[in-house]
């Protein structure tokens, strides 16, 4: 699984980076609710878990925050680094394994951007994200929304973890992506009991410029929400 998620993602890389500004789920969906969720980062010092090409990266830096970002895919960190010359710090790393080059206590933010949907056991990782914050550090995650999963993959058995795979055709060719589907409990319960507690959860709108790309998904993006935000403070 984690396999294919990389030879995913290295395919698409460039695709990606070239498309990641401007493509209206990202752009104008995820980023605008995901970012509001983390609030003011000035003077603080955040990591981007997961960091894909560096664009959450770039807006951060340039609203005056320090930066760390890491990511599975050896080109996506290439490509974060690029889109952030002499800034930031990035590296590869697993996001379902320790944090070893991280210490403990070390940042006062974390956000993942639909990342946590590949990792199958959310438990270690959000004990690696609670022991790398500070005391009442902020995590926020953008995620698939479990409802709409639930039925995009028509399954039948709500209450399953499943491994489950869609065809991606806006990063250039169709490429398989491989990810995991859960209930709505199994987002919540690992939070909860790894050190945190939940402050926000929201269920995003696109914005206006999402319409002007996409009417279509624009329309039914506001009838039914595709991604879920998290908040969460460390107690």
């Amino acid at each position: 699984m984690k396999h294919k998620i990389l030879e995913a993602y290295e395919t698409i890389a460039y695709n990606y980076d070239n498309l990641i500004d401007h493509k209206p789920h990202n752009a104008y969906y995820d980023r605008p609710s995901t970012l509001a969720l983390l609030g003011e980062v000035k003077d603080k010092d955040v990591l981007d878990a997961a960091c894909g090409p560096g664009k959450y990266a770039e807006i951060l830096l340039a609203q005056g925050a320090r930066v760390t970002g890491f990511d599975l895919s050896p080109t996506m960190v290439q490509l974060a680094q690029k889109r952030n010359p002499e800034k930031g710090t990035f590296f590869i790393q697993d996001l379902s394994e320790p944090f070893i080059p991280i210490k403990t206590a070390s940042f006062d933010k974390i956000v993942c951007a639909l990342a946590m949907g590949y990792i199958e056991n959310w438990d270690n990782t959000i004990q690696e994200f609670c022991r790398v914050l500070r005391p009442k550090g902020e995590l926020v995650i953008s995620t698939q929304h479990p409802f709409f999963d639930y039925q995009y993959y028509t399954s039948d058995q709500y209450f399953a973890l499943e491994n489950v795979s869609c065809v991606w055709n806006g990063f250039g060719k169709p490429i398989e992506m491989h990810t995991y589907r859960r209930p709505l409990q199994e987002y919540i319960i690992p939070i909860v009991n790894n050190g945190f507690y939940i402050d926000q959860l929201t269920e995003p709108k696109p914005v206006e410029a999402f319409k002007i790309l996409d009417a279509k998904h624009y329309e039914e993006l506001n009838d039914f929400p595709s991604f879920m935000g998290i908040k969460a403070i460390k107690r």
